[in-house]
């Protein structure tokens, strides 16, 4: 017999079972008769559907036959729905939260063959707070669905058909959309086609079709196509630089995960994408942009066989890659790495790329390069000029290759050391433009210094050409050791240091406007040159030459076989400096001529102690040698018949401490030594010397020349002076010191048998009479060797040269030692001489006229009738008359000058 208290348990028990029953039956009724109502007076939403079962216990529902649509399609600030669904099946609906807080929720939803079309709701009033009324599922399935959502605008926003779609915990809501992201969730599997996204006013995204499986999606034929042309755009949107178009035809991801403000995704492939970018040549301003916490991460991405085109604002190419691969892994953009130069984080990449062209004032070609974290190779790349740019580029190179010790940003600056730089193969020509000034600019994002630790240069020809002067390299070969990109405020930031370096050439070739210079073989390295078989000839005839040049200059045709130096130098860094030991020039030929038919130049020639300290780099030669050369002076004058020519071979000259005085603890007292022959005859030895570092310039030039066969200076003093000479100078003894202002010392001059001849300037003939008067005036013979004389008073003309000044304190030393007198004075004395012989000729003629006629006089009277006159008038008057004519005969030879 059973206990009372538990017979009353169980009748409890079933009473309210069958309660709990009765209410479910009665619910379910109520739902199919009375819920569409009740939804239609509580909620925005308008709901019909052929059969309903709702599970009150578990909150699980059951429809079918269903159709939904907005009570008031104009209530923007709820989601709108509008469509119809198949079967509908709700896990875990929340009755209670639908009743009374009018959010529907629920743990699972499965809508079969829905078709939607849903209104997202305007967006948070983030001022306010107020959201719309939401709509959750953590878990949401859909069979064969065609789904298209707008915006609160109306304005298609996505779509898609056939969609099979599984999404664990998924959101959607116009607020993701403001961060790029119109869905988000925890894992998904999806299938669909004709997929249709538009993220606003000027893209629309097309997708043919999307699958899944085991993680993988593959997407087919995307495309970003832009909405308005490219005219419209820049109208429109006057600000934006770029506008974009792409096309995949297919693309793979694994592992794809949209969480919050986080995109992820691994084994990203895309296949033969084309990707074409429109620039408007508009400047990006920069904005203090809003900071978001979006972050894309890619374990692996790759770009295979992609085409790529920018064009300008004209649509013309600007970039163009016909063929371009891109593997990189782990890939990551974040707030943090957006921070840095380079907005991404990447563990490793590889970029390959075939027909490659860039044309922006260049028109530059790549047929293939390969790039890596640690290095690349660039294959056959051409450029030629387009427009006159500041540098024109006209060359071809068929490898550039590099590798990489470490490239880093650190602290927003770029770390970068690289192992080595090979260039292979350039030739062509590089034009410098016309020189900008540089405005001095503070370098930031660098950190230095930037290390580059060798650069070779091989089997190349290279033309530079600057002020239409080209410089020519052939079968250039140059390595650069240990270069550095160093800090240096007053050099625009930067300055370069360089620990080493060797070049060699062949065939050097450098041309001005009057010259081509020329080297055989050129080799220079840090502590070395050697130069052989340089050459620099004139482009133009002396003629050419004259007419060219607007006032006096020297025109030089100059061969040497060989120049070596030997020392320490720095040419390329900010810190430059010359300091060799020895410094050798070996059989040189130089002849330098010089016409004085152009205008004088007015600008004043400094010495040679003021062109050295004018170097603005420190420069010290310890030993400077000229050996086994010629040098050839050659001066022409408006009135000389070709130019004069002085000569001297078997130069030899030794300059010891040229400098610049600019090198500490260098010695600036310049030495020089010359020995050699004078027009091939005569031993000719100076010593010259000055002081760099003296401010007033002074010097001194001492020096003897021997044994002069005076018919030796004939080739110069014939054109100039028409005048020749014998005899013998036996010695000449000169020792001079000066300054700017002018020169003087002691002179001595020996000399036997020394005679000159006047020449005709036309027919340059012997003129007799003058050339025996002229030397009447000259010492023929110097006997012994004479005192010295005193050289002073000699003025420097400024805009004259040093050998000028030089020439006229040796011109005063013979006047005073020869005549006291120069040969062009004697010559003016004896030409006054002759006028006055003329002089007298005249006179004397005058006077055989006078006697003729006084005889013609004579005979008349004689032969004349007799007149009555008396005998005492004729003595009268014939002795008067005689008188007077016998005056007038010998009137010239009372004066002793005419005689």
């Amino acid at each position: 017999m059973k206990k009372p208290w538990v017979k009353k348990l169980l009748i409890g028990l079933g009473i309210v079972f069958g309660l709990v029953l009765i209410a479910n039956f009665g619910l379910n009724i109520w739902l199919k008769t009375q819920l569409p109502d009740y939804i239609k007076k509580n909620t925005a939403y308008k709901v019909s559907y052929k059969s309903l079962d709702v599970d009150l216990g578990t909150g699980n529902v059951f429809a079918s036959g269903i159709t939904v649509n907005n009570k008031d399609p104009q209530n923007i600030n709820v989601i709108g729905l509008q469509g119809t669904i198949d079967t509908l099946k709700i896990s875990r609906f929340g009755i209670y939260d639908a009743l009374f807080n009018k959010t529907i929720s629920s743990s699972d939803l499965l809508l079969s063959k829905p078709n939607l079309n849903i209104i997202l709701a305007k967006p948070v009033d983030k001022k306010t707070g107020k959201k719309p009324n939401p709509v959750n599922f953590e878990n949401i399935r859909i069979n064969k669905g065609t789904i298209n959502v707008f915006r609160y605008t109306k304005q298609k926003f996505v779509g898609v058909n056939e969609l099979d779609l599984y999404v664990e915990n998924l959101q959607m809501t116009e607020e993701s959309v403001e961060n790029k992201l119109p869905v988000v969730f925890d894992s998904y599997s999806i299938r669909g086609k004709d997929f249709f996204f538009q993220p606003d006013d000027i893209y629309i995204i097309k997708i043919d079709k999307i699958t899944t499986a085991n993680g993988q999606m593959s997407v087919e034929n995307f495309q970003l196509t832009p909405l308005i042309s490219f005219e419209q755009f820049k109208k429109t949107y006057p600000k934006k630089t770029q506008m974009f178009q792409f096309s995949i035809p297919k693309m793979n991801f694994k592992d794809i995960v949209l969480k919050k403000n986080k995109v992820s995704l691994a084994n990203a492939d895309f296949q033969n994408p084309f990707v074409k970018i429109y620039t408007t040549g508009v400047s990006a301003i920069k904005k203090a942009e809003k900071k978001r916490n979006f972050e894309l991460n890619l374990d692996d991405i790759k770009l295979n066989h992609a085409k790529i085109q920018m064009v300008k604002p004209n649509e013309t190419d600007l970039f163009f890659a016909e063929d371009l691969s891109v593997n990189i892994n782990k890939l990551e953009f974040s707030k943090e790495s957006s921070q840095e130069v380079i907005p991404v984080l990447y563990k490793d990449f590889k970029i390959t790329g075939k027909g490659i062209h860039y044309n922006d004032q260049q028109d530059i070609s790549v047929e293939s390069f390969h790039l890596n974290p640690k290095g690349g190779q660039i294959r056959n790349v051409v450029a030629k000029p387009t427009s006159s740019p500041k540098m024109a580029m006209d060359f071809k190179t068929d490898l550039i290759q590099f590798n990489i010790n470490d490239f880093k940003f650190v602290d927003k600056k770029l770390n970068l050391d690289v192992k080595d730089v090979l260039i292979d193969g350039l030739n062509g020509k590089i034009t410098a433009g016309k020189a900008v000034p540089k405005k001095k600019t503070e370098v930031t994002g660098i950190q230095f210094p930037i290390v580059v630790r060798k650069i070779s240069l091989k089997n190349s020809n290279i033309t530079y050409e600057s002020d239409k002067q080209p410089l020519t390299f052939n079968a250039l070969n140059a390595t650069v050791n240990q270069l550095e990109l160093v800090e240096n405020s007053t050099k625009n930031g930067m300055a370069v240091k360089v620990k080493d370096y060797a070049l060699t050439t062949k065939n050097f070739i450098y041309t001005t406007k009057f010259y081509k210079m020329n080297v055989g073989a050129l080799a220079l390295s840090k502590n070395k040159i050697d130069v052989n078989q340089f050459s620099m000839t004139p482009l133009v005839s002396r003629a050419q030459f004259i007419r060219m040049i607007p006032v006096e200059s020297d025109l030089y045709n100059i061969k040497v076989k060989q120049i070596s130096a030997q020392g320490n130098w720095e040419l390329f860094s900010a810190n430059k400096f010359i300091n060799a030991s020895n410094v050798t020039v070996n059989s040189a030929e130089a002849n330098i001529f010089r016409s004085k038919i152009p205008a004088d130049d007015p600008k004043e020639k400094p010495l040679y102690s003021k062109l050295l300290r004018s170097i603005k780099i420190p420069m010290y030669i310890a030993n400077l040698n000229l050996k086994n050369s010629v040098l050839e002076y050659e001066e022409d004058t408006p009135q000389s018949d070709g130019p004069g020519k002085l000569i001297f071979s078997n130069f030899n000259m030794n300059v010891r401490n040229l400098n610049s005085a600019k090198m500490k603890g260098k010695p600036t007292q310049v030495a020089i030594k010359i020995d050699c022959e004078f027009m091939k005859t005569s031993p000719l030895s100076v010593n010259w010397g000055f002081n760099v570092a003296d401010l007033g310039d002074r010097f001194s030039i001492s020096g003897r020349l021997a044994n002069i066969p005076a018919r030796a200076l004939n080739s110069f003093i014939v054109p100039y002076l028409s005048v020749s000479a014998t005899g013998t100078i036996q010695e000449m003894l000169f020792d001079f010191k000066g300054n700017p202002k002018g020169i003087g010392g002691a002179f001595n001059l020996k000399h036997k048998d020394l005679k000159i001849s006047i020449l005709d300037k036309k027919s340059k003939e012997k003129k007799g009479f003058l050339s025996a008067v002229v030397n009447v005036f000259i010492k023929t013979d110097s006997d012994k060797l004479p005192e010295s004389v005193i050289v002073e008073g000699v003025e420097r003309d400024p805009t004259k040269s040093f050998f000028n000044m030089f020439w006229k304190g040796v011109e005063d030393g013979l006047k005073k030692t020869l005549i006291g007198i120069n040969i062009d004075k004697t010559k003016k004395t004896v030409e006054g001489a002759v006028n006055t012989v003329k002089e007298v000729k005249s006179s004397v003629k005058d006077v055989k006229n006078s006697v003729n006629q006084a005889k013609e006089d004579i005979s008349k009277d004689l032969a004349a009738p007799k007149t009555n006159t008396s005998k005492e008038e004729m003595k009268a008057e014939k002795p008067k008359e005689k008188k007077g004519l016998f005056k007038k005969i010998f009137k010239k030879k009372e004066n002793p000058e005419t005689e």
